[in-house]
């Protein structure tokens, strides 16, 4: 058994309730590092779309994404799985997913001892040893399956090669970019997904798209906005969709939010099919966009932390070829603007 291994047990056994991620950054690691020095964790080859595609047979699985701030959970079937090249897609009722193979380095399966038995579960990382996605079995799960998934796809233990997260490119000056031009492309948009390539040819992010925005289609909110969205969408039954994820994974949920509840600094959704987790402190700015779309506006709430990185962001259920619901246009409406003051 390693040292690495030996310290994270010593911790655990004074910190019995802390998270695995929070356990390796006390140790002063990566996750991937952690799980990998686990001795009930299995290696698994680098051969990730058949990995995805064997998946179906476990049954009803709990598939998490995460990044920093955003934990986004969702119960039910991993199926209908298709990849082309480095990235794919999963469309079901439940689990919704946009892949992206780029940035997947490392797979684990892992059989943890938990006070309610063994807890079998898929962990995926990227070259930097950050989680991209997991796959818990449920007691629905067919453990068989697993147990053959992982013994299939089971690969010699080696070292593990990781690299350091390089610093976030700095953004250009907005008065570099020509606003006049940048604004008139904006409109001339017609499908929701040519957003971001038309950031990148721009070479702005998506935060300072915002800035340059053109009048009436990019506005700050309240960081704590989030809640009340989630509230009134809880309480007028609005079905959104909430986007969350990482350079290798986003995860979507589509539907109606219930029981919203709020520990300490953790904003959740506790649905039976369905949990967000978002760390409120860490948001540093909110905005609400109008972006063109083929049937119209769709209008989003977006969080963004102190460097610019994309949290967490939140839609109206959307049906193809209509435009969006107007009960979700109005609770975007009725968000409480960020005041001049506390943008200094």
């Amino acid at each position: 058994m390693s040292q690495l291994w030996d310290r994270y047990q010593a911790l655990k056994a004074s910190q019995p309730k802390l998270r695995v991620r929070d356990a390796a950054m006390a140790l002063g690691v990566s996750e991937c590092e952690l799980v990998a020095a686990d001795p009930a964790a299995t290696p698994l080859q680098p051969e990730w779309p058949a990995i995805l595609a064997a998946l179906a047979p476990l049954g009803r699985v709990m598939a998490l994404t995460r990044n920093h701030a955003c934990v986004h959970e969702t119960k039910g079937d991993y199926a209908n799985v298709e990849i082309d090249g480095r990235v794919g897609l999963a469309i079901n009722p439940v689990i919704d997913l946009r892949i992206f193979l780029f940035h997947w380095r490392h797979g684990f399966a892992v059989r943890g001892e938990t006070p309610r038995g063994v807890q079998r579960s898929l962990q995926f990382f990227d070259r930097h040893g950050e989680a991209v996605h997991k796959v818990y079995l449920t007691a629905d799960s067919d453990v068989a399956a697993f147990d053959a998934l992982a013994a299939r796809f089971a690969s010699t233990p080696a070292a593990l090669e990781l690299e350091p997260v390089a610093a976030a490119a700095a953004e250009q000056p907005d008065d570099a970019i020509d606003r006049a031009a940048f604004q008139a492309e904006w409109r001339s948009l017609n499908d929701v997904h040519a957003f971001h390539p038309f950031l990148r040819r721009w070479q702005v992010s998506r935060r300072q798209g915002f800035r340059l925005a053109p009048a009436g289609q990019a506005w700050r909110v309240r960081e704590d906005a989030v809640e009340q969205l989630l509230r009134r969408a809880a309480a007028t039954e609005t079905p959104i969709m909430v986007f969350a994820g990482n350079r290798g994974m986003i995860q979507i949920h589509t539907g109606p939010v219930r029981n919203i509840q709020v520990v300490g600094d953790w904003l959740n959704v506790l649905d039976p099919d369905f949990n967000l987790h978002l760390r409120t402190d860490l948001i540093a700015e909110a905005w609400v966009t109008r972006k063109p779309g083929d049937n119209g506006v769709v209008t989003s709430l977006e969080l963004f932390d102190e460097q610019g990185e994309s949290l967490a962001t939140f839609f109206g259920e959307r049906k193809p070829g209509r435009p969006e619901r107007a009960e979700w246009v109005k609770l975007l409406g009725e968000l409480p603007l960020l005041e001049k003051a506390d943008v200094a």
